[in-house]
C-alpha cells in the first residue's frame, strides 16, 4: 500500500468536474441519469447494503450508491478472469481522470468524481482499495492475522472511510472506528467464503494459523474440504472480526444522528453472517452462511437503538488506537477533513463578520440620514419664522 503524506493532505483533493455547457447537452446534465445507475448497481450487488442505504438522508444516500457503484464496478472488473493487470491499469488511469475532474464515459466515474469532489475524499484512500485488488490479482498469500487485516483496510476499511468522509466525519477517533468496522466486515467475508474462494484458487487465512493447526494450504487448495482444524481457523478469524465489530459500534455514536441507523443495520446484518457460520459448525466449505429477509428486517428495527453490548466499553474503545494496518489511511482522511472543516469554520465566520460589518453600516448610513433630515427639518424651521416675522 502507498504511504499517504498527511502534510501534503490537499494534494490529495479532486478538482471539481469539467462539465460541457447546460445548452450544448440540450438542457440536460446526465446527472440523475448517473444516480439511477449507481442506485441499480446497489440493488443488484447487495441485498444489505441496499436495504442500509435506504435509512440513510437523501444526499448522503445518493453519495453513497455512487461510491458503491464504483467500488463493486471495479471489484467485478479484477474479479473478471478475462481482465488481468490491464483493468487494473486502466482503473488507475480513470481514477487519476476522475481526481483532474475529467472522468472516463461511464455513469459510475462521472458520480463518483462528483462524491470525491463535493466531500473531499483524499485520493490515497481510494488508491488503497486499487493496492488490494492487486494484492488479488498477484495472488497473494497472507503470512498472519496482522496481513490478513493489511488487505482488509485495502479493499474495506478504505470504503468505511469513504463513507465516513461523505457523513462528514473529521473526528480522528470515529474514523478509526470506521476502518474497524472495514475490518471487521471483510474478516466475515472470507470467513464466509472459504470454500468458494479456495474452489477459485484464493486463500484469505492467515498461513501461520493453517499451520498451528496442522493443515497444508496446497492441499486444502487443490481438496478444499472441511475439517474441524480448519473450522478453528475460521473460528479464531471470528474472533477476531468481533473485536473490530465492538469497536466499530463504538465509532457509530459519533456519526451524524440521521446516519446511525443505517450504519448500525449494516453491522449487525454482517455480524448475523459470522452468526450463522457459527451456527454451521464453522464449516464455510460445504455451506455458505446467509441471512434471510426476515432476520434483516428484524436486525434493521434492532439497529434504531444503541446497542446495549457494548455500553460499559463504548467510550474506551471509542478513543482506543486506531490499528496498525490503517493508521496512515486514518490519518490522512483524519488531517483532510479537519482542514476543511476548519475553512468551513473560517469562511462562516468571515460571513458572519461580513454580515454584522454590514448591519453596522446600514445602522450608520441610517443614522446620517436621519440627522440629515432633522437639520433639513430645522432649516426649514427657522426659514418659516424669518418669513413670519417679516
Amino acid at each position: 500500500m502507498n504511504t499517504p503524506d498527511a502534510s501534503n493532505s490537499h494534494a490529495h483533493l479532486a478538482r471539481p468536474l469539467t462539465r460541457r455547457p447546460i445548452l450544448l447537452n440540450y438542457g440536460f446534465s446526465g446527472d440523475v441519469e448517473d444516480e439511477k445507475a449507481c442506485s441499480a448497481a446497489i440493488r443488484r450487488g447487495s441485498k444489505s447494503f441496499h436495504l442500509a442505504s435506504l435509512l440513510l438522508p437523501a444526499q448522503t444516500r445518493q453519495a453513497a450508491r455512487a461510491l458503491y457503484a464504483f467500488c463493486r464496478h471495479s471489484d467485478d472488473l479484477i474479479d473478471d478472469p478475462r481482465s488481468g493487470m490491464p483493468a487494473l491499469i486502466r482503473l488507475r488511469q480513470r481514477l487519476d481522470m476522475i481526481y483532474v475532474g475529467e472522468p472516463a464515459p461511464f455513469a459510475c466515474d462521472r458520480a463518483f468524481a462528483r462524491v470525491v469532489h463535493e466531500h473531499a475524499i483524499p485520493k490515497p484512500v481510494v488508491e488503497a482499495l486499487l493496492d488490494g485488488f492487486a494484492m488479488d490479482l498477484d495472488g497473494r498469500r497472507h503470512q498472519t492475522i496482522d496481513d490478513v487485516k493489511a488487505y482488509a483496510t485495502c479493499v474495506a476499511s478504505s470504503v468505511g472511510l469513504m463513507m465516513a468522509s461523505v457523513m462528514g466525519v473529521s473526528d480522528r477517533a470515529a474514523l478509526a472506528r470506521a476502518a474497524d468496522l472495514g475490518i471487521a466486515m471483510q474478516l466475515t467475508n472470507i470467513a464466509r467464503d472459504v470454500g468458494e474462494d479456495a474452489r477459485n484458487g484464493r486463500l484469505y487465512l492467515p498461513l501461520d494459523w493453517l499451520e498451528e493447526h496442522g493443515i497444508d494450504a496446497e492441499a486444502f487448495l487443490r481438496e478444499p474440504e472441511f475439517t474441524p482444524a480448519l473450522g478453528k481457523v475460521v473460528e479464531r478469524l471470528l474472533d477476531e472480526a468481533a473485536r473490530h465489530y465492538r469497536l466499530g459500534h463504538a465509532g457509530i455514536r459519533s456519526l451524524p444522528k440521521p446516519c446511525r441507523h443505517a450504519i448500525r443495520t449494516a453491522a449487525l446484518v454482517y455480524e448475523a453472517i459470522g452468526t450463522s457460520i457459527a451456527g454451521n459448525g464453522y464449516d464455510s466449505v460445504s455451506n455458505r452462511a446467509t441471512t434471510g429477509l426476515g432476520t434483516k428486517i428484524g436486525l434493521m428495527i434492532r439497529a434504531r437503538y444503541e446497542d446495549s453490548r457494548w455500553t460499559a466499553t463504548a467510550i474506551r474503545d471509542l478513543h482506543s488506537r486506531a490499528d496498525p494496518a490503517a493508521r496512515e489511511l486514518v490519518t490522512v482522511s483524519g488531517s483532510l477533513q479537519q482542514n476543511r472543516s476548519l475553512l468551513r469554520s473560517t469562511a462562516s465566520e468571515a460571513r458572519d463578520e461580513d454580515n454584522t460589518i454590514g448591519r453596522v453600516t446600514d445602522i450608520l448610513l441610517r443614522l446620517h440620514a436621519d440627522a440629515r433630515t432633522q437639520a433639513l427639518e430645522r432649516r426649514r424651521a427657522a426659514r418659516d419664522k424669518v418669513a413670519t416675522l417679516a
